[in-house]
């Protein structure tokens, strides 16, 4: 039986008769320029599932009568758009842990203190919660970074919480995410001794270990830090980690370069970008990653309409913090990114799916095709054009990951 191919002892799942079916199908890599608007849609599409995997896309005239759809558990898509599943690709999932209402973010010594003192099944329980509303809204895939500072357990915390969070019910790629004091808190000594705690420590037992994919850095204008980031991304790059910068302050020009540099999978924030920084990450490799939430919080928005014309890649993600940025629906992401960026309702779209797939190595995901994972969203919408017009609207009726409905829309009790 060796070289027989194992029979799936599952039927196959067969999504009949969507209204608009976006494939996102194109180029390999990130999208860029004009791609971003390519959605590949299907009118009247249907697509079949089996053991997690797409097996077919297409019309539905086609595909709903191959024989392999025969026996499949049919889901009604009539009058809906199916899309991939979003992918939120930059949140703070586990930490700082929530502020009290009224509070301004706490003092990351205080965060510290408060998540060493919450147990493991606690904050297991906590992160269940945020995941849950996540895929109510459609997310299936979402990065989760650490950002305890020089603290082991506090960082080792995080990450073992997340690797038990892994698949319930979403995938979560986990970042450990160094930062040092606020800027003008440090001093060179005090900052070079946790680098090197970092860079010859902690990094190397987390890889070994296997709690994090990506490490990323929170960059600050500190003159004596530059090369203590520097260290940072050459010995993450070293050790096989996915390298990634935060750009969030006043001050980017430096931030971008190191992050083109060290070929970071993605650079994210860039409020402050200009023009050199938009040119330079246009002809590089490294995924631009906006925070649009981010922005609504203060004031400022990163210039999408440059990065995108001058032919950088683009992703969209929603910051979820849930003390500074509490707001976890892609969906909202995709509207602000649209009527505050002036990014199209497609441009979006593969922002939020295939570009956000790409910006954390996921490439399985983020679009429909054959051999991709079932990682599939449902929409009470006939047309994506309405996703940018509904803001503050869940319209997610089903959300399929890796072939499993983990949200199904139900139906308001009536009252007494």
């Amino acid at each position: 039986m060796s070289g027989l191919r194992r029979k799936s002892v599952t039927p196959p799942i067969l999504i009949r008769n969507a209204r608009q079916l976006l494939t996102l199908r194109g180029p390999k890599g990130a999208r860029r320029g004009p791609e971003l608007n390519e959605l590949g849609v299907i009118p009247h599409g249907a697509m079949l599932i089996r053991d997690g995997v797409i097996e077919e896309v297409g019309p539905a005239v086609r595909v709903e009568n191959l024989a392999a759809a025969r026996g499949a558990v049919e889901i009604n898509a009539v009058g809906r758009l199916v899309m991939p599943g979003f992918v939120d690709s930059h949140t703070h999932l586990m930490f700082p842990p929530p502020c009290t209402p009224g509070e301004a973010q706490r003092e990351h010594e205080s965060a510290v203190k408060v998540l060493l003192t919450m147990t493991g099944h606690r904050l297991e329980r906590r992160g269940r919660g945020y995941l849950d509303a996540m895929a109510r809204h459609g997310t299936t895939t979402v990065e989760a970074k650490t950002g305890c500072g020089p603290h082991e357990s506090a960082e080792t915390k995080v990450l073992r919480v997340l690797a038990a969070l892994q698949g319930k019910p979403l995938d979560v790629v986990a970042t450990l995410l160094f930062r040092f004091s606020r800027a003008g808190e440090g001093s060179p000594e005090a900052d070079g001794a946790a680098a090197e705690w970092m860079c010859g420590e902690l990094m190397p037992k987390i890889r070994r270990r296997r709690l994090a994919r990506f490490a990323d850095l929170e960059w600050d204008p500190e003159p004596w830090r530059q090369e203590l980031f520097r260290r940072f991304l050459v010995t993450a790059r070293e050790l096989g980690f996915g390298c990634k910068v935060h750009a969030d302050d006043a001050m980017p020009a430096a931030a971008v370069r190191l992050a083109v540099e060290q070929e970071a999978v993605s650079v994210d924030h860039l409020e402050h970008i200009g023009p050199a920084e938009v040119e330079a990450l246009a002809y590089s490799q490294t995924v631009a990653t906006l925070l649009p939430g981010a922005s609504f919080r203060r004031g400022r928005y990163a210039p999408a309409r440059a990065l995108i014309d001058a032919g950088a890649a683009v992703a969209i993600a929603t910051n979820f913090n849930p003390c500074d940025t509490p707001a976890l629906n892609m969906q909202t992401a995709i509207s602000l990114a649209c009527l505050a960026m002036r990014m199209s309702p497609a441009e979006a779209i593969s922002a939020a799916t295939v570009n956000g797939a790409h910006s954390i190595g996921c490439a399985d995901r983020g679009l429909l095709a054959y051999g991709k994972l079932a990682d599939i969203l449902i929409l009470n919408a006939g047309d994506y054009r309405e996703l940018p017009e509904q803001l503050g609207t869940n319209l997610v009726h089903l959300t399929i990951k890796r072939g499993k409905v983990v949200y199904r829309e139900g139906e308001v009790a009536e009252g007494d």
